[in-house]
């Protein structure tokens, strides 16, 4: 990267921090002013919560997996949801209720980044219009099924499939790049449905599944990245409100969701800058074995 490139990131990069710092203290000082319309009491405790919250260190362990996942995803374009449920399971979280967590943080995470995209034109209209439905219908579908069924007897089969995905991902890294050809789109209506359900039912594995088969069938990479994150905040919101329905606890995890959604936030811009940085296949190598690492773990807590 020569001098002027070099410095040039860095000012975008103080650029978005400004930003983002910027939204995140006025949605912070509208909320808490926002407090003060509900009744006095109501008020009172909603105020104590939130003081508690940020109060207790598992907040602050909540913010840093979101800055790892999403330091993750915007460096491979993928592994946000993986990486993050893969990380709230390996310390006892039931897989229902981490995936619930982390696609409601998504919400706002995706729809940044899908707006980001769609200025910068990285997007395929035709392309997002075939996976946004699908997508929505298999997380959906996903999100539903798990959350009727027991945390605990779900938990095995999700780390398993935490498991592979991690071993797909090493092995993409070592993949042969294929030949690039723009539009080639067959069949991805069909992938959206099974992205979007293994998204829910595992807590990720949208970006796994829909932008690694549909770069590794020859298109272009920017564009796929472009539409299927843009995509993904559909998904996201589609499967949180099925969580939000059918969980009756789901706002116990306040302040996991709140904690993903910081750290996220906060880690964007830091991803966008290190990819320029680092090598995209030892990236990938290196986020595959923690997830595997991860996965085994939950793996042996649940059979010991």
């Amino acid at each position: 990267m020569s001098k002027v490139k070099a410095e040039k990131s860095v000012k975008d990069l103080v650029h978005w921090y400004g930003i983002i710092i910027l939204i995140l203290s006025t949605i912070a000082i509208l909320a808490y002013l926002a407090i003060d319309f509900l009744p006095a009491q109501k008020a009172l405790t909603l105020k104590g919560i939130l003081t508690t919250i940020f109060f207790d260190y598992k907040i602050y362990s909540f913010i840093l997996v979101g800055f790892i996942a999403q330091l993750i995803d915007s460096t491979l374009g993928m592994a946000y949801g993986v990486s993050s449920t893969s990380f709230l399971m390996a310390t006892g979280i039931h897989p229902k209720m981490a995936s619930a967590a982390v696609h409601t943080s998504e919400i706002f995470t995706t729809g940044v980044s899908g707006l980001s995209h769609l200025r910068m034109g990285n997007v395929d209209k035709g392309l997002l219009l075939s996976l946004l439905i699908p997508g929505a219908l298999g997380a959906g579908t996903g999100a539903y099924l798990l959350s009727v069924f027991d945390g605990h007897l779900i938990k095995p089969f999700v780390s398993f499939y935490l498991l592979m995905m991690g071993i797909y991902i090493i092995l993409k890294a070592y993949k042969e790049r294929l030949h690039v050809k723009d539009n080639n789109y067959k069949g991805a209506s069909i992938l959206a449905l099974i992205g979007g359900f293994v998204a829910a039912i595992g807590g990720g594995g949208w970006g796994s599944v829909v932008t690694a088969t549909l770069i590794g069938t020859g298109n272009h990479p920017r564009k796929v990245i472009g539409s299927v994150n843009t995509a993904k905040f559909l998904v996201a919101f589609t499967a949180s409100i099925v969580f939000f329905i059918y969980i009756d606890n789901l706002l116990d995890m306040f302040s996991v969701i709140l904690g993903l959604i910081i750290g996220g936030s906060l880690s964007a811009p830091l991803g966008t800058f290190i990819t320029r940085l680092i090598p995209v296949k030892t990236a990938m190598v290196a986020v595959g074995i923690l997830i595997i690492s991860l996965s085994c773990f939950s793996l042996y807590r649940f059979l010991t």
